[in-house]
């Protein structure tokens, strides 16, 4: 199993445990994760996230089973240098989270990252929230990802490969329907926030968008890695369908051999 969406580093609104690399790590050993594309925590929060990113490559080459998602602010001057150096790093995708640093999340410096990573050929990573509305710090009042502009982003370049994290069974659909097959062909979505049984939410979505759109992600340490795998568990998948999941799309989109 490939984990395409996980952190490293405190959290800047309450105390998380595991949040250390080898929590991480103890984390994937108990549920089987071979593999996590893991970002830095407390940089997605800080005024410059791309400051978190030497530290990021250093754990990640220390660790194999971690590959880096650096943090790539569009609105400082430093983005493109971020993004070049992320390209010679050959990682999975870059991430970022234009709600968190006041930026309009489909407006003209999200446009040119965008386009920028579709002729890099690295998936842009973007995250509709972090923890449960009900639980946020009162000081804590970044806006959601709209599904609004996770569309135009991915209409903005033919290019552009998008995986969007945390979304819901709303924000799919209503993102996925609304769009041509190839455009919706160039987002993939993780299932760390998606509703299993009693409410049958993933088993929805992977019937009438099918399995193709989505990966294993399980949002550690803020969310239980068990719970997405569980959610796994209790369906019906054939084998083959249940592997392209868990591994095979998540190898597709950063670029290796399925």
């Amino acid at each position: 199993m490939i984990d395409v969406n996980a952190f490293l580093g405190g959290y800047p609104w309450r105390r998380v445990p595991g949040t250390s690399a080898a929590g991480l790590l103890a984390a994937m050993d108990r549920t089987g994760i071979i593999e996590a594309w893991v970002s830095h925590l407390p940089a997605i929060f800080w005024r410059d996230p791309t400051e978190g990113n030497e530290w990021l490559y250093d754990t990640a080459t220390r660790e194999v089973r971690f590959r880096p998602v650096p943090c790539i602010q569009p609105g400082l001057a430093n983005w493109e240098r971020e993004l070049t150096t992320a390209v010679d790093r050959r990682v999975p995708a870059v991430r970022v989270d234009p709600t968190v640093h006041g930026l309009d999340p489909a407006g003209q410096s999200m446009r040119r990252l965008a386009a920028a990573c579709g002729e890099a050929g690295v998936p842009l990573m973007m995250a509709v929230r972090f923890e449960d509305g009900r639980q946020r710090h009162p000081n804590d009042r970044a806006p959601e990802l709209p599904a609004a502009a996770v569309r135009a982003l991915v209409r903005s370049s033919p290019r552009v490969r998008m995986l969007v994290t945390h979304a819901d069974r709303g924000v799919v659909e209503e993102v996925h329907w609304s769009l041509t097959p190839e455009e919706s062909s160039r987002i993939w979505w993780d299932i760390c926030w998606i509703w299993g049984p009693p409410e049958d939410h993933l088993e929805l979505l992977l019937d009438t968008i099918g399995v193709a759109r989505f990966v294993l992600g399980t949002g550690m340490p803020l969310r239980l890695p068990e719970t997405p795998i569980a959610r796994l568990d209790l369906l019906d998948l054939p084998p083959a369908e249940r592997a392209i999941l868990e591994h095979g799309n998540a190898e597709s989109l950063s670029g290796k051999p399925v």
